[in-house]
């Protein structure tokens, strides 16, 4: 909980105290009267247990019928009111009147007793008024002034509101059953597109006790609290508390005091709704930017984890660790190919490299030359061959057999006719047959 500071506490205790008691009547007895040099009046009213300052300003001072002094009995109307900076409440008086009660005041306690007692007073049956009134029905008389007083404030509060008069008697003879009437009518009436009237006030302008009495009757009291519609009492003035103002779902000070309450303040609302406007676009902007940031902060996110950006950091570690490499190990490579060059160049002028060269070239064209020799060779042994085959075919035992040719065999070798010895012992034989033979003469 957080903590209030002592000016905080005392403006939401002016804000509870001024909205639940903005009007009083309060009876007691009158002390410590002082009639200061500014005009205005100040007291204090006791009783057996208790004490409450009051106060009256010079403007209602001056309606005053009487002096007050120390000591009287009083009623004070008025309503309550805290002084923040010292945190005290007191009564502002808007009018006071002697003790004392009269037949009609009789009359006006017994009945509001006996509907208090039956709940027509229960702040839990009062009906919530709306907030912007589309159709008002005012009972009261089409010529007095309170209605033009009504339209007037309402024409300069809110354009957007039909009203429709219900014209009633207001005082005299029969004006409590006329303004019932009229309540009843107002209540129960249907336009032909199914819709009724929004909300009812009743009132009229001041007057004597008597003027006002008719708001005072039974019959208006259960017409009020009876209506499904909410009502407005708005009936006499400020001081001015009947039985219809207890009834109501909401009373009025004054005629005009009731279109205050029933329409809202055109002004207010533009007021509001360009407050409003730039509270939507703050707001906006405001979850705009955050959203923005999220967003970026994701989007950082997601680059900082992305594979295609863990490989982007991947290959520029390899670009350093290559220049690295470059600059550490390929520059003395490259100092170690130099000398190896250098050292090259000289060997290639002290050694006989040059003349290794030569003789490669040489030993090349002996190659060369020794291979087309012995190709030259082969193709003539080829051709040698091809011929000694030719021969050979031609001579070839198998092929002479239809001759008469055989093969000589001479203990298992084949012998020529040279080598026959006259009484040697011979196989004579072909492909297909075998002959023992002894040789007897030789030519």
């Amino acid at each position: 909980m957080r903590a209030l500071s002592v000016t905080e506490l005392n403006n939401q205790i002016k804000s509870i105290v001024e909205s639940h008691f903005e009007i009083v009547l309060v009876e007691g007895e009158v002390s410590k009267v002082v009639y200061h040099s500014s005009g205005h009046l100040y007291f204090t009213l006791k009783d057996e247990n208790s004490s409450i300052n009051c106060a009256m300003w010079r403007s209602n001072l001056s309606k005053l019928k009487f002096r007050l002094n120390e000591g009287d009995k009083v009623y004070v109307y008025g309503a309550l009111s805290v002084y923040i900076p010292r945190g005290e409440y007191k009564i502002i008086a808007s009018s006071i009147e002697p003790s004392g009660i009269g037949a009609f005041q009789l009359a006006f306690e017994r009945l509001k007793k006996e509907l208090e007692e039956l709940g027509y007073f229960k702040e839990e049956l009062k009906k919530p008024l709306p907030k912007f009134p589309k159709k008002i029905a005012i009972v009261t008389s089409a010529t007095g002034a309170a209605l033009q007083d009504m339209l007037r404030i309402a024409s300069k509060r809110w354009r957007l509101t039909k009203f429709y008069l219900f014209n009633a008697l207001v005082q005299g003879e029969g004006a409590a059953e006329d303004i019932a009437l009229k309540i009843k009518l107002a209540d129960s009436y249907v336009f032909n597109d199914g819709s009724k009237f929004d909300l009812i006030i009743i009132g009229r302008g001041g007057g004597s006790k008597e003027d006002l009495w008719p708001f005072n009757e039974r019959v208006v009291a259960d017409a009020i609290f009876n209506a499904k519609t909410p009502v407005i009492s708005a009936v006499g003035h400020e001081i001015d508390y009947l039985i219809s103002d207890f009834v109501a779902d909401k009373r009025a000070a004054t005629p005009s005091n009731a279109m205050e309450i029933a329409l809202p303040d055109e002004n207010e609302i533009l007021l509001m709704l360009d407050e409003l406007k730039n509270s939507f676009y703050l707001k906006t902007s405001h979850i705009l930017q955050k959203k923005e940031k999220s967003l970026l902060h994701l989007f950082e996110l997601f680059k900082a984890n992305s594979p295609l950006n863990k490989l982007e950091l991947k290959l520029k570690e390899i670009e350093v660790i290559k220049n690295q490499f470059n600059s550490l190990y390929l520059n003395k490579l490259q100092n170690a190919l130099n000398e190896i060059n250098t050292l090259k160049n000289r060997f290639n002028v002290l050694s006989p490299i040059n003349k290794i060269n030569n003789y490669q070239k040489e030993i090349e064209f002996l190659k060369q030359t020794f291979k087309n020799r012995v190709n030259e060779i082969l193709y003539s042994k080829e051709n040698e061959l091809n011929n000694i085959k030719k021969a050979y075919e031609t001579l070839n035992p198998k092929n002479r057999e239809k001759k008469g040719f055989v093969e000589l065999i001479k203990e298992n070798k084949r012998i020529d006719l040279d080598e026959l010895n006259v009484g040697d012992d011979v196989i004579l034989q072909n492909s297909e047959k075998k002959a023992l033979a002894n040789i007897r003469k030789i030519y």
